[in-house]
Order: C-alpha cells, then sequence, then structure tokens
C-alpha cells in the first residue's frame, strides 16, 4: 500500500502497521487494561444519527469556528501527542507544518520531541502547549513562563494523567524510553530496518521541553518513572486556581469528564474544557467524551468552552460533536498514523480528506457554517 492508496483512518493505520517496529505500533494503537474505553470511543458515535435537512441551499461551507480566542479554518485541531519523533524523523515539524496548511491548531506536549520555541518560531498558526502538573512548582512555573516568553496564547493542563494507564501492549513489548525491549521485541525492530535507518541517521532523540530536568540519556529516568515519580497526584483545584491566574490567558483543562468538575473550572476562570479519557489510555472503562458531551455543554457551555477529543475518524464523528455543541473536536490516532506512514504528507492528506468529508458531509446536512449544526439534527439510536 501507498499513500495514494489510503482513504480514510483505517488505510492510514495499515500503512503505519506495516512500517512501524511493532512496540511503536502498539504504543499508539493501544489502551489500558482490556481496552474497553479504547473500543468505545469511536463506537459511541454509532448510536447516535444524523437527521439531514434538504433544499438549503449549500453551494458555499464555511467550516471556520472560534476556538480558546483563536479563529482556525478547520474545527478540528491536531492534539498534543507525545514522543512523535519515535513515529516518524520529521515529528512535530511535520505536524506544525500540516496544521498550518490547513490553517487549524496544534499542540505541543511537555513530553515532544521538539521544542516550542522552535515551533512557534516556525508557524504562525495557532498553538497550545500541554504540560502536565509537577510536585515541583517551580518547575510548573519556569514552564508556563517559558511558553508565554515563546508567544504561545494557550496553556492546556492536562488532569487524567496524575499516574500512567496500565498499558498492557507496552508491558508485553518492554516499549520504554529509554529502550529496554525484550528478545521478540528486538527481532520486530529488525524487522523493519528502514524505520531504524531513519532513526539512527537523523537527529538525537530527545525531549526539549523536559531534557534539562529528565535525563534519559543517562537512564536515571524512564518515561514511565516520570509519570510516577515527577508528576504530583495530590495536585487539586487550588492548585489549577493558581495556575490560571498566574497564566493570565486562555487556559484550558484536558480530561475534565463530570459535570461538577466542568462546573468547577468554570468557577476558576478555566477559558475551556477537553472532554477526553486520554484515548482510552488511562482508566478503562471510563465513558466517552462524546457520549458525556451534551450533558457538559446543558451544565456549562455558556460559561467555558467546551472540546472533545477520543475516537473520531470521519468527519461525521465531527459533524455530530458540534452539533451536541463541541467548539472543536481534538484528533490524536488520526493524524499520528498518517505522520507514522508519511510524515508531513501523510498529515496532510488525512487532514485533506477529513475536509472533503466535513465540506460534503455540511452539504448533505443543509448547513453553511458549523454553528448552523443543532442537538435537533441528531437522533440517539434505540
Amino acid at each position: 500500500m501507498r499513500l495514494k492508496h489510503c482513504h480514510n483512518f483505517h488505510d492510514f493505520q495499515t500503512l503505519a502497521r506495516r512500517r512501524l517496529p511493532a512496540p511503536i505500533y502498539n504504543y499508539i494503537a493501544g489502551g489500558a487494561d482490556d481496552e474497553v474505553t479504547l473500543r468505545r470511543n469511536s463506537e459511541s458515535f454509532n448510536r447516535v444519527d444524523l437527521i439531514p435537512n434538504v433544499l438549503r441551499g449549500v453551494e458555499d461551507v464555511d467550516l471556520s469556528t472560534m476556538v480558546l480566542g483563536q479563529k482556525i479554518d478547520l474545527p478540528v485541531y491536531l492534539s498534543p501527542t507525545a514522543l512523535q519523533r519515535l513515529f516518524h524523523h520529521e515529528g512535530e515539524r511535520a505536524t506544525a507544518a500540516a496544521a498550518e496548511q490547513f490553517g487549524t491548531m496544534f499542540g505541543v506536549s511537555s513530553l515532544g520531541t521538539v521544542s516550542m520555541e522552535e515551533l512557534a518560531r516556525k508557524h504562525r498558526n495557532p498553538q497550545v502547549y500541554q504540560f502536565y502538573f509537577h510536585k515541583d512548582r517551580g518547575l510548573n512555573s519556569a514552564m508556563m513562563e517559558r511558553a508565554k516568553s515563546s508567544g504561545i496564547k494557550v496553556m492546556m493542563l492536562t488532569v487524567d494523567s496524575i499516574t500512567g494507564g496500565n498499558r498492557e501492549r507496552d508491558l508485553r513489548s518492554g516499549f520504554s524510553i529509554p529502550f529496554r525491549l525484550t528478545a521478540s521485541a528486538l527481532m520486530q525492530f529488525a524487522l523493519k530496518p528502514s524505520w531504524g535507518l531513519n532513526y539512527v541517521t537523523h537527529e538525537r532523540f530527545s525531549l526539549p521541553q523536559l531534557d534539562a530536568h529528565l535525563d534519559i540519556e543517562g537512564d536515571s529516568l524512564t518515561i514511565g518513572r516520570y509519570f510516577t515519580e515527577m508528576l504530583d497526584p495530590s495536585m487539586s483545584w487550588d492548585d489549577v486556581s493558581a495556575m490560571v491566574s498566574e497564566w493570565g490567558g486562555p487556559f484550558c483543562l484536558k480530561g475534565v469528564m463530570s459535570v461538577k468538575d466542568a462546573r468547577r473550572a468554570a468557577d476558576i476562570g478555566c477559558t475551556g474544557i477537553v472532554l477526553s479519557n486520554h484515548g482510552g489510555r488511562q482508566l478503562d472503562g471510563s465513558r466517552t467524551g462524546f457520549d458525556h458531551l451534551e450533558e457538559i455543554v446543558q451544565a456549562v457551555g455558556d460559561r467555558v468552552e467546551v472540546m472533545v477529543d477520543g475516537g473520531i475518524t470521519r468527519g461525521t464523528h465531527v459533524l455530530k460533536s458540534l452539533a451536541l455543541g463541541a467548539k472543536a473536536v481534538g484528533l490524536g490516532r488520526y493524524y499520528l498514523f498518517p505522520l507514522a506512514a508519511a510524515g508531513q504528507p501523510g498529515i496532510e492528506r488525512a487532514l485533506h480528506l477529513m475536509k472533503a468529508e466535513l465540506v460534503r458531509g455540511m452539504r448533505l446536512m443543509g448547513c453553511t457554517s458549523v454553528d448552523q449544526l443543532t442537538p435537533e439534527m441528531l437522533r440517539r439510536v434505540p
């Protein structure tokens, strides 16, 4: 299979699986425990039907929207994800450039492999910095100041990862940073020599947001131990409230799921929340963001911007989310598999397909702008 033969998410996933060593593929594809939530994330969209309107005159379709104080040309953004240069040597450079081509927002992770400063300097499209809450409060403040100095306008704090999920695919393969692979996993790397050649012939792997605090080269702290030793499970609403004030700009919480927490986020001055179960990689058996979207929007949609991610593989998934009140929809694996398959051209093809699906879907729904999508256009499947 070649890139031009990829026509949907599943095609990109197949191509990525062929090109990646199995431990790295499974790191992207896998979830926590029995992967129940991972499967439900996409399945949840099948439980809602679209009710189209006809004869509405929809020659021109406007997909743009405002989110977190920034205008984007598509109602989807590329969620911050870790370790991207493991999947393809271009990593976040490909992600940022592809997002810029389509006029949308992208996120940079604390565990990103390209510095936030480089990406902010090179690209004019909106950039979000995603970080975790550390035991070292000085480190938290330093990371926010660094993001502010680079020109980043939006801060996104992940609140569903105070400890790492039980990802058994990684346990079986021995996947970790630095690599500590089982014998069978090493064989899988040997079977994909092109990935290995790219990995060793490009710049040394690093985590520039954390290099001063996480010595992966000296093997003093692995990624797994980073979650268990450096992140602070005692993080509280008082801590977050102080960070919102310290940041002084658009502040978003990623991983909020309950109505009570959504109201608390609005109370402390958060600009937005992302309904997310971390792609099914944290608490298995948790509710999907899409299934809980309507209730959250009804509770706080007039006070805080609500976004959602998890399991989005089609334009119709995005339309259903927007109809329930989401301001925008985050893409994760949807762009990571294309990145792994072909770098920047892969992500651009995936976004081209998404945009085409959105335009086609909007026309068939009888809508010329995303604000015309409403809950009345949906019905729950009995």
